[in-house]
């Protein structure tokens, strides 16, 4: 049996995988990391993102829309794209141009295209007749067949086309028009991978200063301290915005690593509390002192015997931190301190609050960022619960 087979067989992760709600966590939890990594390997890009796909605030799960909804969704994107297309002295490429998602404008002469237009836009013309179309059941007629009009002008979609257009739609549209689906999974990339860097950093960053700091004492206990001390005394999400604007107008101010500059300075402080107060407790044990008599090179015995007898302090930091780092993101972002340039949940509320989706009724995006983030946050936290009680045998 090799060492990984005995290290997941011990007694800690027998515990830790009789237990049913660490077991869907994980698996909720594996479900976030594939999705990261589809994203990552280039399944959803941020041009895929920001492509429009329908019309603007449609509802998620193909719901019926009012018939002044439908009346402008009719009338405000292909329409108006299709009738600048024929306007264009190259008409054949304009029209290749068009696309709204996966739709394109259906394999026909500019005359007939024409004709339809033609069409159409008499159909709109007594349609704007009637003061309120949610209220005038007897123009629904004439809706329809403008809604006909409009979809003759669509290329049929078949297949994969179709698979990805129903997929871009499933949640409904921003104000934009963007899909709220495919902006909600690129997010799940930015937030594991931000929780995963801040998480790893910090862990390795804080164990090492506080076993150093533990095991050392002297100059180096108070140097350390006197850092970490400095830095608590700082309100958390202020020294976040703070060290997140100092990159406002640097060339790196639209990539993740004033983000993970601002986490990786203040994250760290937790870890290295809990490792240092329990080197102060290891370092007296019987074989810490059997090690120095036996003249092993303090860091030997650091390395050897202090560090990973805090393996599990360090495995449950990693979970409390990578949400501590997620929640902070999505604040940052929120705040306009984080993520630039790319979607992300804290981009996602800030987008519908300035857009008064929540005002209008619309909580299709301010509801998929929020559902995401919290099914992760609450997984973590239930694995993070789980690890404790298997692992730290102070946890009751």
């Amino acid at each position: 049996m090799s060492m990984t087979d005995r290290f997941f067989k011990t007694r800690e992760f027998r515990k830790l995988f009789r237990n049913k709600s660490a077991v869907i966590a994980m698996l909720v939890i594996a479900a976030y990391l594939f999705t990261a990594l589809f994203v990552m390997c280039g399944g959803i890009t941020r041009e895929t993102c920001d492509t429009v796909v329908g019309q603007n605030k449609m509802p998620g799960f193909f719901i019926q829309q009012t018939p002044e909804q439908r009346y402008e969704n009719a009338t405000s994107k292909f329409l108006p794209m299709v009738q600048r297309a024929l306007s264009r002295a190259d008409q054949t490429a304009a029209l290749a141009d068009v696309r709204l998602g996966q739709e394109r404008v259906v394999n026909k002469s500019a005359a007939q295209l024409q004709a339809i237009i033609d069409r159409a836009i008499e159909l709109k013309n007594e349609l704007n007749q009637s003061e309120d179309l949610d209220a005038d059941s007897a123009r629904l007629p004439q809706l329809k067949a403008l809604e006909d009009q409009v979809a003759m002008l669509k290329a049929p979609l078949t297949g994969w086309s179709r698979l990805m257009q129903n997929a871009s739609l499933v949640l409904g549209t921003d104000a934009q028009g963007r899909s709220i689906f495919l902006r909600g999974l690129y997010s799940i990339k930015i937030a594991i991978q931000i929780g995963l860097v801040t998480a790893a950093f910090c862990v390795l960053l804080g164990a090492l200063l506080g076993a150093a700091a533990g095991y050392f004492g002297g100059w180096v206990d108070h140097g350390i301290v006197w850092v970490y001390t400095t830095f608590s005394s700082i309100p958390n999400l202020v020294l976040l915005v703070v060290l997140s604007y100092a990159f406002t107008d640097s060339e790196v101010k639209d990539t993740l690593l004033p983000v993970y500059i601002a986490f990786g300075a203040t994250f760290w402080i937790g870890t290295c509390r809990v490792i240092r107060g329990e080197t102060l407790k290891l370092k007296r044990m019987e074989y810490i002192q059997a090690a120095q008599t036996a003249g092993f090179s303090p860091f030997y015995i650091l390395v050897r015997h202090v560090i990973p007898n805090t393996a599990h302090l360090m495995l449950i930091n990693f979970s409390l931190l990578l949400i501590g780092a997620i929640k902070s993101e999505v604040i940052l972002s929120f705040l306009g301190f984080g993520v630039k340039g790319q979607p992300s949940w804290g981009i996602m509320i800030r987008d519908a609050g300035n857009n008064g989706d929540v005002v209008s009724g619309f909580f299709w995006e301010i509801g998929t960022a929020t559902a995401l983030m919290f099914a992760l946050v609450l997984a973590f936290n239930i694995l993070s619960d789980a690890l404790q009680d298997a692992f730290d045998p102070k946890h009751v």
